[in-house]
């Protein structure tokens, strides 16, 4: 396969003028000028320069370069045969934004989205699958009722396009008023192929004690079976290993656990049970027990035991589940009352977990087999497509608030993007543990060398960081 992935180019458009999506009323989002590779194509009346951003992207990356501007302009063409399976990957954490910044700054535009599937039905493809595993408590019909989505799905299935939408995730968690009940198995596990990167997993320096792996409201037992010294496993949608292409859509964030969230944190959406996936350490880091929080304190730890006994014993008990994780969420508002930096969930800038997890996802999405064996040479090829035109700043990736940056930015290799989204937020690549070691000598490798991003003209705006990174994460020197 072309060593494409080691490509560092990059391209990015920006918006004129005010920052903004273009209104509801306009789904399903059609360009609002006539381009020669969508003779066919209706033109929306309401401006769209969204559409405009993406193909300028495109552009940028040199695809299919010989004929642009023509009618059998085909960008995506040259990383996809005609009759080939595409999986397109946004960014659909949650159907809602837990704080007070609205959607648009929370979840891939589906503006972004509209154009995005437009060039990737120019490759003729024998299936699209638009995809996405939310967190477990995330209403999918509310998702898909935000934005206008429904309305652009609606646009390519009643042209023919064969779009199918699929929710990855096997397990859910329904909230009846101020109840929460688990459904489990929601989809076969036909449909997922265990990834197991064993000794070589990015987790494995630090599983000695491998018991104290944790993801928020999962029973932890459930992820011991899957990460221990030399099993490192990962349940992957069998749609994501069967691609030739997969177009990761992110949403550019700030990210409380990781720093940012962009291409590369993206990835944790192709896996179907989150008990897989390692998300920080259960105890004190100054104590050298883990990695949840920064400093020792018995209500912190009470709050840990507290979520570890509801999520162990009591998932089938709604009652009682609800108030064992009120207590253990009030002790660390308790703590917060002494100590505003106070975290747990690895909600800080020393969570040493969370990255190593990325970083296998992101090597299973290239080198796996259809079957999940690992191999020497990439298996398909990845295209990511940023929407950064609203981005999240503050306490995302649930609970951003709007920053109007109105960028879109494309890239052949996910850490390439990752650094340019760094950089777009007014963050240092060095202090974010994703990126400082994206670029590491390893097997099943991500990139060459961390690429240089130069300053932007103009600059854009600063991000606010989460409140568990501020004061770690920022550019020594900010642009005035």
């Amino acid at each position: 396969m072309t060593d494409i992935i080691q490509s560092v180019a990059w391209g990015l458009q920006r918006l004129g003028g005010a920052v903004a999506y273009p209104p509801l009323s306009a789904a399903p989002y059609a360009p609002s000028e006539a381009y020669p590779e969508f003779s066919a194509l209706a033109v929306g009346e309401p401006p769209n320069p969204i559409f405009g951003l993406v193909r300028g992207v495109l552009h940028d990356l040199g695809l299919d370069a010989a004929h642009f501007g023509t009618a059998v302009w085909n960008p995506l063409g040259d990383l996809v045969s005609p009759g080939g399976k595409i999986v397109v990957k946004p960014n659909w954490v949650f159907h809602r934004n837990m704080g007070d910044g609205g959607m648009d700054c929370m979840i891939t535009h589906p503006s972004v989205l509209r154009a995005v599937l437009e060039y990737v039905f120019l490759t003729h493809p024998q299936q699209v699958i638009l995809g996405d595993a939310p967190l477990q408590g995330c209403n999918f019909e509310s998702l898909l009722d935000v934005g206008g989505l429904r309305a652009v799905i609606a646009d390519f299935q009643a042209r023919g396009g064969a779009l199918a939408v699929k929710d990855f995730r096997r397990t859910v968690m329904r909230e009846v008023g101020p109840l929460k009940f688990v459904e489990e198995e929601l989809r076969p596990e036909s449909e997922y192929v265990q990834v197991d990167l064993g000794a070589d997993s990015l987790l494995e320096p630090i599983s000695a004690d491998w018991k104290k792996f944790r993801v928020t409201v999962y029973d932890p037992r459930k992820m011991w079976a899957h990460h221990r010294p030399g099993r490192h496993r990962y349940l992957v949608a069998r749609e994501i290993l069967e691609a030739d292409l997969v177009v990761n859509v992110p949403k550019l964030k700030v990210h409380k656990k990781a720093g940012i969230t962009c291409c590369l944190k993206n990835l944790i959406g192709i896996n179907g049970n989150k008990e897989y996936l390692p998300h920080h350490r259960k105890g004190a880091a100054d104590r050298g027990a883990g990695d949840d929080y920064a400093h020792a304190h018995w209500k912190l730890s009470l709050a840990e035991h507290l979520l570890d006994f509801a999520n162990s014993h009591l998932r089938g008990i709604p009652r009682l589940y609800r108030l064992f994780e009120r207590v253990a969420w009030r002790q660390m508002v308790q703590r917060q009352d002494a100590d505003p930096t106070a975290q747990i969930e690895g909600s800080w800038h020393g969570n040493d977990t969370i990255w190593r997890t990325c970083l296998d996802l992101n090597r299973a999405l290239l080198y796996a087999a259809n079957d999940g064996q690992m191999q020497e040479v990439r298996q398909r090829r990845e295209l990511s497509i940023v929407d950064a035109v609203l981005t999240g700043q503050g306490e995302g990736p649930l609970a951003p608030d709007p920053l109007a940056t109105g960028a879109i930015f494309a890239v052949h290799n996910p850490a390439v993007g990752d650094y340019l989204g760094a950089a777009l937020l007014g963050f240092d690549p060095a202090n974010i543990p994703l990126l400082a070691h994206v670029c590491q000598d390893m097997r099943w490798p991500l990139c060459a060398q961390p690429p240089a991003i130069p300053p932007f003209e103009p600059s854009f705006p600063a991000a606010e960081a989460p409140s568990g990174w501020a004061g770690h994460i920022e550019q020594a020197h900010k642009p005035e």
